[in-house]
């Protein structure tokens, strides 16, 4: 009965310590990052139509438009005029940011699917009973990917290459794929259907670091463009979306993981 107490107190504290960390940044986040500045009307006219480039400035001289952007081809002809600054804004659909939010999801799904389920299993080729047995998961493994992952996305503080709009970030990304037969091909044990191809144990070291290096930079690329592709008042609506599909590709690795390890 003691121990039941000890551990439902123990949980308990756990639970609040979350709760407290919850409620100081929701709340923070609620009333300072998503609150704006209202202003009332008493009366709001709205005029919305495709003109074709006449100047309605003439005819509405205190009305303000607020599409600011090409409609058909290269010309601005569907207008929207309002007697309020300010009260509207459109934009081009934001199509490229959800090239980029799955390329999040895509990045996390493969880097938790493989890491570390079938790198942690992995044993040394080269240890031979030595001390390098004991060491080499902690250090080849754990603190190789932590270390080339925080270098993939410190680069990115100094180098953004591919740009937002370029198809060589997806691309890459869904190449990244090609980790997970690699890993499944090194000496993970104990395995049931695939043989082992990958045997010295340098062949695991430089995956880890390809892997790793390229999880941290495209995942911070994804994650930086992702609000540089909308209009700057969706750019916090467009951080929660990346942010969503940060952790959704991180629950989708976690669960294929089973699968991926029931493969080797």
């Amino acid at each position: 009965m003691k121990s039941f107490r000890f551990i439902f107190c123990r949980y308990l504290v756990v639970w609040m310590i979350f709760f407290m960390l919850g409620l100081g940044t929701l709340l923070p986040w609620n009333f300072f990052m998503t609150a704006t500045m209202v202003k009332h009307h008493l009366l709001v006219f709205i005029i919305a139509g495709d003109f074709n480039q006449a100047n309605m400035k003439a005819v509405f001289p205190h009305f303000y438009q607020h599409v600011d952007f090409a409609t058909e081809r290269e010309n601005t002809l569907d207008l929207v005029y309002t007697n309020i600054k300010d009260a509207f804004r459109a934009g081009p659909a934001p199509t490229w940011i959800w090239v980029l939010a799955l390329s999040v999801f895509f990045t996390f799904t493969v880097t938790i699917g493989t890491f570390p389920a079938i790198t942690a299993d992995t044993r040394s080729m080269l240890a031979d009973g030595g001390s390098w047995e004991l060491y080499f998961i902690p250090v080849s493994c754990f603190l190789l990917f932590n270390l080339c992952d925080w270098t993939g996305r410190s680069l990115t503080a100094v180098c953004m290459w591919p740009g937002k709009d370029s198809l060589v970030l997806p691309v890459s990304v869904v190449a990244r794929v090609v980790f997970v037969p690699l890993f499944m091909l090194c000496n993970v044990q104990p395995r049931l259907h695939l043989p082992v191809f990958f045997q010295h144990d340098g062949f695991f070291i430089a995956f880890m670091v390809l892997f790793a290096f390229s999880n941290g930079y495209l995942a911070s690329l994804c994650m930086c463009y992702g609000p540089k592709n909308v209009l700057p008042h969706e750019a916090e609506t467009a951080g929660a979306i990346m942010a969503f599909f940060l952790a959704l590709g991180l629950a989708s690795g976690a669960g294929i993981s089973f699968l991926f390890r029931a493969v080797v």
